[in-house]
């Protein structure tokens, strides 16, 4: 067969759609019509609220700015997916809830993820295969001009940064005060992948990801064997974001916030001397608990006289026999609750003429709980689970992926939601609310035009989302 005769039947081929996807399915009459359906349709999209992710992406330069974490090694003559575009593609595909690579076998047809990712051609053009962005993710560190199909190399320390960066962007008027949320939570894995070890507390093997976060802004995402203390590096990430937040706002008051894994006195240390303040859950000891004694006995009398719980607050001066090198505050709380005492304890740097007691441990220290639901949006609406590589340093860019579709969708929610019921809503809703609707893509010479259900429920947000954004953000460069 000649040459073009070969090509004219592969485009022929490539044209036929598979018996499965185009036969109908027969479902019950409607109406008293016969109801079939058929995977038939192109140039259909299910996820038209792309379109305001890419707004976000094109304003803030997010995606861009990630992809300059890479370094890529491949041939710029026989490129046909840049990095950059490679990068917007698993970015924008776990956004809309595409956590496999294999989902991309059929979303690499999808001819609005085409456009905005960067396609000169959508309509024709397809993207990364799921077997290109698995290069992508298993390239090591050592990979070069000379490696044979891993090439393109990503700089853990600049994606490190990048987070810090993106919070920074975000704020155009300088904090008073930024709270540091820190914790750290198990990612359960089910295969032999390196770094693999039993976590007793938490029953399974696991990777031990330790996160920081300021807010709704996703600062550290690190993974970690889970062999080690809960506070394990921790140091080390909060010096880097600590020096890198000053050098933009030197004067913005820093306070750490986390459980008792992480009031380590090295931690505290280096607070007390760098002007960072701290409030640590401090785990409960007899020592602890017999200083509160006389309280607890009073809370007690109290609680099974109105059969309510009761509760009081007390200023402690406590120093450990041997892991502190020094006494510090800590603020007690006596609790009685039904038939039992609950005594809590939070040790603190802050002053005690500024912050009293019950302040110390209702307003500050109990608001850390909000930072467990950041992380359920990490870890179950982006995916960040889905560590199922062998080697740790392509988990870590799987972890990383999904951080970057946090914040991406985070910066939606932060500029484009404020002042709609989609406010406060959590990524999976925003997902389910604004990303996933259903749109029919024309592509021509100088437009990429979308018709979205004149039915949608939501029409009437979506277009102030879009307005909002164009109002907040600044024109694309």
């Amino acid at each position: 067969m000649k040459g073009s005769q070969a090509l004219q039947f592969s485009k022929r081929s490539h044209a036929v759609k598979t018996d499965c996807t185009s036969k109908q399915i027969e479902f019950d009459p409607a109406s008293g019509r016969k109801l079939v359906a058929a995977f038939d349709a192109e140039h259909i999209s299910s996820d038209g609220g792309l379109v305001l992710l890419h707004r976000v992406d094109k304003r803030t330069g997010l995606l861009r700015k990630f992809a300059a974490c890479f370094r890529d090694y491949r041939d710029p003559d026989l490129l046909r997916h840049p990095v950059e575009e490679l990068v917007r593609q698993r970015v924008f595909g776990i956004a809309c809830g595409y956590e496999d690579l294999v989902d991309h076998a059929a979303l690499r047809a999808d001819p609005l993820m085409a456009a905005v990712v960067g396609k000169s051609e959508p309509a024709r053009e397809q993207l990364a295969s799921p077997s290109t962005l698995n290069r992508l993710e298993l390239t090591p560190a050592d990979a070069g001009p000379g490696s044979r199909y891993r090439k393109v190399v990503y700089d853990a320390e600049a994606i490190a940064d990048f987070f810090v960066d993106a919070f920074l962007d975000a704020h155009e008027k300088r904090p008073a005060e930024l709270v540091l949320d820190l914790d750290a939570t198990d990612d359960p894995i089910h295969g032999t992948q390196e770094g693999r070890f039993f976590h007793g507390y938490y029953g399974n093997y696991c990777y031990l990801p330790l996160y920081i976060f300021a807010g709704d802004f996703l600062l550290c995402a690190k993974l970690r064997k889970s062999d080690i203390d809960a506070s394990a590096g921790a140091l080390d990430e909060v010096k880097r974001l600590v020096e890198r937040i000053r050098a933009r706002w030197p004067k913005t008051k820093v306070t750490l916030r986390a459980d008792s894994g992480f009031a380590r006195d090295a931690l505290m240390s280096w607070c007390d001397e760098n002007r960072v303040d701290y409030v640590f859950g401090l785990a409960r000891n007899d020592r602890l608990e017999a200083m509160i004694r006389k309280e607890l006995e009073e809370v007690r009398k109290e609680s099974e006289k109105t059969g309510q719980a009761a509760r009081s607050f007390w200023e402690l001066e406590y120093r450990t026999l041997d892991s502190w090198s020094r006494a510090r505050r800590v603020v007690a709380k006596a609790e009685h609750l039904g038939d039992k005492p609950n005594p809590r304890f939070v040790v603190t740097s802050l002053s005690v003429l500024d912050h009293q007691a019950r302040e110390v441990y209702e307003d500050i220290y109990c608001a850390r709980g909000d930072m467990e639901n950041r992380i359920k949006e990490q870890q179950l609406d982006m995916f960040a689970d889905r560590t199922s590589a062998h080697t740790m340093r392509a988990n870590q860019l799987r972890l990383w992926f999904a951080s970057v579709a946090y914040v991406l969708i985070n910066l939606l929610r932060h500029y484009g939601l404020r002042g709609t019921d989609l406010e406060r809503a959590q990524a999976g809703t925003i997902r389910l609310k604004l990303l996933k609707v259903g749109a029919l893509v024309r592509v021509s010479v100088r437009r990429v035009v979308l018709s979205l259900s004149a039915a949608a429920p939501i029409r009437g947000v979506f277009a102030r989302v879009a307005e909002l954004l164009a109002t907040r953000l600044p024109a694309p460069s």
